[in-house]
């Protein structure tokens, strides 16, 4: 039995320059930190020669192709794993279309455990590549590479996508003090409201070539490096500044992003005392973040009773095996 638990991730700012369409033609970049909250992926020795693969639904198959679920089936090809495997997966949170980069999360993770049921392990860049790979060239999603490196590495960093295809990971410097802070000045709602990032992201990646987009997306990447000096400066003010130009800019790229369900989730949390904002993920639902000083948590909390919150820590490590039994 082997099972890998890898972080979920939360991403501040510049997200949308992580897709091919636009770092072809300029380096893109995202701050974004991995959280205590999990997808654990098992791998188990099956009786017979068959596939078992249980996840919201159960497969039960006697050969890789047969496999429905696109990420095991590509998974298992690339590990050259043809049968006598179970493999299922469970998860803190809601795991789909959450804007938390669970599909990416399950990916890093099956691959973490699939390595280690073979006997090897596998170099944490090389992970984020590989599953890179899987997803958006062999399973042809429309999606961008930061939350697979943000599941492969764990912690606070700057990643940076350049038009060689190549991915800088640069940790972020971050005060055991300030952490703190950004942990306790944090505070996550979930809207409810699901959706599949597939459409937002393939119609964003349709217009980033227009000029006006790449202007935006070009302020988007630029404030990742701002984001980034106002954590070493340990300043939450300039953080929730530019949490709050993030948001205005993202809301223009394509007219799914937002709706007027999650505009009115946002104006309550900015009127009950939250210095910033932003919606996870690619648009249209799953969580909602808000920067703003602890004194003001239960009353924006009030103000969004009718919304689950919780509460997470950053997490500094990135995938791994935390059980293995032979």
């Amino acid at each position: 039995m082997i099972i890998s638990r890898t972080p979920f991730r939360m991403s501040y700012v510049g997200g949308g320059t992580d897709i091919k369409a636009f770092y072809k033609d300029e380096p893109g970049a995202v701050i974004s930190t991995a959280i205590d909250k999990y997808m654990y992926v098992t791998a188990h020795q099956k009786f017979d020669g068959g596939i078992r693969v249980a996840y919201s639904k159960t497969e039960e198959v006697s050969s890789v192709n047969e496999i429905g679920h696109p990420i095991v089936r590509e998974s298992l090809k690339e590990l050259g794993i043809k049968g006598g495997i179970e493999i299922t997966s469970t998860a803190d949170i809601p795991a789909k279309g959450t804007g938390l980069g669970s599909s990416s999360s399950y990916t890093v993770g099956l691959l973490t455990a699939l390595y280690a049921y073979r006997g090897q392990s596998i170099p944490t860049q090389q992970l984020a590549e590989l599953a890179c790979d899987i997803e958006i060239v062999k399973c042809r999603e429309p999606i961008g590479k930061q939350d697979q490196y943000a599941a492969a590495f764990g912690g606070l960093n700057l990643f940076e996508f350049r038009p060689d295809n190549s991915v800088n990971v640069t940790p972020v410097r971050c005060s055991r003090d300030f952490r703190n802070t950004l942990n306790h000045s944090t505070i996550i709602f979930y809207t409810g409201i699901t959706r599949a990032a597939s459409g937002i992201l393939s119609e964003q990646t349709r217009v980033s070539n227009t000029l006006d987009k790449k202007l935006i997306l070009r302020r988007m990447a630029e404030l990742s490096y701002e984001f980034k000096i106002g954590i070493e400066d340990n300043n939450l003010r300039s953080l929730s500044e530019l949490l709050l130009e993030n948001w205005s800019l993202k809301k223009t790229l394509t007219d799914g992003i937002t709706n007027p369900t999650i505009d009115d989730i946002y104006d309550a949390g900015i009127k009950a005392g939250a210095l910033g904002g932003k919606l996870l993920g690619a648009g249209a639902g799953g969580f909602i973040m808000f920067f703003a000083p602890q004194n003001k948590h239960l009353q924006i909390k009030a103000a969004l009773s009718k919304l689950r919150d919780f509460s997470f820590n950053i997490e500094s490590s990135g995938s791994k095996i935390i059980y293995y039994g032979e």
